[in-house]
């Protein structure tokens, strides 16, 4: 057994910010206030990159449609 296939690849957070094309310090941010998951090696702050795409997904806004325009009229009458 291949004790590598155990250990994900991590992402720094200058790497984990340049894959989503966003500063270091707005990566750094969302570590901060807990609003992605990371995994902390010591003092350095890693992340994966699984977590990094549910990040976006979650992120995620439909398009507006006639539908849902008049849905939202008629939640506000």
């Amino acid at each position: 057994m291949d004790s590598h296939a155990a250990v994900p690849e991590l992402l720094t957070i200058e790497a984990a910010a340049e894959r989503i094309s966003m500063s270091a310090r707005y990566v750094r941010r969302l570590v901060a206030e807990r609003r992605i998951v990371f995994y902390r090696l010591g003092r350095a702050v890693r992340i994966d990159p699984r977590d990094l795409v549910e990040y976006i997904a979650a992120g995620k806004v439909a398009p507006i449609t006639e539908t849902t325009v008049w849905n939202d009229l008629r939640r506000a009458a």
